[in-house]
């Protein structure tokens, strides 16, 4: 299968997607075609573990790895060193209405583990392929959960080094704690006085700069990238939708072909598309609702067809979803385009030099067949915490609770009370002092830091502190740097001297 590059300069192997990252014409890599399931194979799931349904999934893709490569990588990836819970993925039941399928049961907490586990597997696979000699030289912007899992993925793996980029002062303790403990020979962490746009914004420039890749390759280093607008970190994540189907259908909660909705809490549009990707495959998905906070810009353009970026950024309790340009929402904008990239390259023009493109009446009347959307800022987001364990005894983190309230709203503005699961995200022990915060109010945590709110909250709930955060306490942090907007390629390349 070849792959396209969304603003129409490119025609490379799926090894090469993964390898390169972003497109030369600052495009994202996109699927010639969507294979199809069928029905049946897709019932056939339901007997099958993780490991190997990911392995079909995949192979379906990425069509110059071999199944030996694939299998290989699959099953160190998703090894029980790795992820705490057999299934990978469990499902958790709200009501008999509502599953919440949990994607933090790997080594961040966080449901990029479940990509970034297994690109490093496939990027050293891809530059071996392509005779690739120079180190693959990672560089990733990150709201706060793909920066450690990137890190981690990569730490001390032969021929490959980690840049991560992070909002300084824009990530929970938790989040900044996670990285800049992070050991490793191979991995570099770098503060940006700015938001995760800003961040996002300096590595594409990086990306499209011909002096910094004169400068890279001078120094042996290809750039590549960890960020779901590389498609080996997207294509994992389609694996999950269609594990969770087979979940509930072997459980007897779906009837095979029976349409299932997802909710996901949103920020780069990266976890939804790969819904998307799932339903283009054939798995019966009705809708996909995304769920934003207070940054909502997503939200309104699936409401009026408008993407508009000159708003106020707001810093929320739900970091990862604090981002205005969703990288990830050109793969889905070269499907409305009828795959057109003159017709993508436009938008994506028009946003850069006046911050909004719109697509028109007719093409949000279909994307609105497929997808919903709401937000939640964080006064809501804080009373839908309390409600839900309250009344279920669960414990969400701040982004699973935009979804949650997102789903509630939903279906009591259109009467859609499908079966429906929503995306947890991440372990509410990264973001102790705003859970506990919802539960108990602001003043049970004065005077406490981020561990002690945990030790509170596990106190308090009975769920346990995972040994990950434990861990962090008696860390030393390593990593230090602070940049400014416009130095981080030099504060990048003065890491490797």
């Amino acid at each position: 299968m070849s792959f396209y590059s969304t603003r129409g300069g490119a025609c490379v192997t799926a090894s090469q997607a993964i390898l390169w990252g972003l497109a030369k014409d600052g495009g994202l890599y996109v699927p010639s075609m969507f294979p199809l399931l069928p029905e049946d194979r897709i019932f056939g799931f339901c007997d099958l573990s993780y490991q190997s349904i990911a392995e079909r999934i995949l192979s379906a893709f990425l069509e110059d790895y071999s199944k030996a490569e694939i299998r290989e990588a699959v099953q160190a990836a998703y090894s029980p060193e790795n992820f705490d819970d057999p299934a990978i993925v469990p499902l958790k039941s709200l009501d008999d209405r509502v599953q919440v399928m949990e994607l933090f049961h790997g080594p961040t907490l966080a449901f990029k583990d479940i990509a970034l586990k297994l690109l490093p597997y496939l990027i050293r696979m891809a530059a071996k392929k392509n005779e690739e000699t120079r180190e693959i030289s990672i560089m990733v912007a990150t709201s706060g959960d793909t920066g450690k899992a990137a890190l981690e993925g990569f730490r001390d793996v032969d021929g490959t080094s980690c840049t991560v980029f992070y909002p300084h002062e824009g990530v929970s303790e938790m989040q900044r704690l996670q990285m800049v403990t992070t050991e490793g020979n191979n991995t570099h962490v770098i503060g940006v006085k700015g938001n995760f746009d800003d961040a996002q914004t300096g590595v594409k420039t990086l990306f499209g700069s011909a002096e910094f890749h004169e400068k890279m390759n001078a120094l042996h280093k290809l750039p590549s990238s960890a960020n779901s607008i590389n498609f080996g970190r997207l294509v994992p994540q389609v694996v999950y939708y269609f594990s969770c189907y087979a979940q509930l259908v072997c459980s007897g909660k779906l009837r095979m072909g029976q349409p299932l909705n997802f909710v996901v809490p949103t920020g780069n549009f990266g976890d939804i598309l790969a819904g998307y990707y799932a339903k283009r495959m054939g798995l019966p998905i009705g809708k996909l609702i995304c769920a934003s906070n207070r940054n909502n810009v997503l939200s309104d353009f699936f409401r009026d067809g408008v993407y508009y970026t000159h708003r106020t950024f707001f810093k929320t309790m739900s970091p990862s979803m604090d981002i205005l340009i969703s990288s990830n929402l050109e793969r889905l904008l070269y499907e409305s385009a009828d795959r057109d990239p003159k017709v993508v390259s436009e938008w994506m023009r028009s946003l850069k030099e006046s911050g909004s493109f719109s697509i028109g009446a007719q093409r949000l009347s279909a994307l609105q067949q497929t997808f919903a959307a709401g937000f939640a800022d964080d006064t809501m987001t804080a009373q839908e915490i309390r409600r839900v364990y309250e009344q279920t005894g669960y414990l969400m983190d701040p982004h699973t609770a935009v979804a949650s309230y997102v789903q509630r709203e939903y279906g009591l503005q259109t009467g859609d009370f499908s079966q429906t699961v929503i995306l947890a995200t991440a372990s509410p022990y990264k973001f102790a002092p705003e859970v506990l915060a919802a539960l108990q109010g602001s003043e049970a945590v004065q005077g406490l830091d981020a561990f002690q709110c945990a030790q509170k909250l596990q106190e308090m709930t009975g769920v346990p502190i995972p040994k990950q955060i434990s861990a962090l306490k008696s860390m030393p942090e390593r990593h230090h740097t602070v940049c400014e907007i416009g130095e981080m390629q030099e504060t990048m390349l003065n890491d490797f001297m």
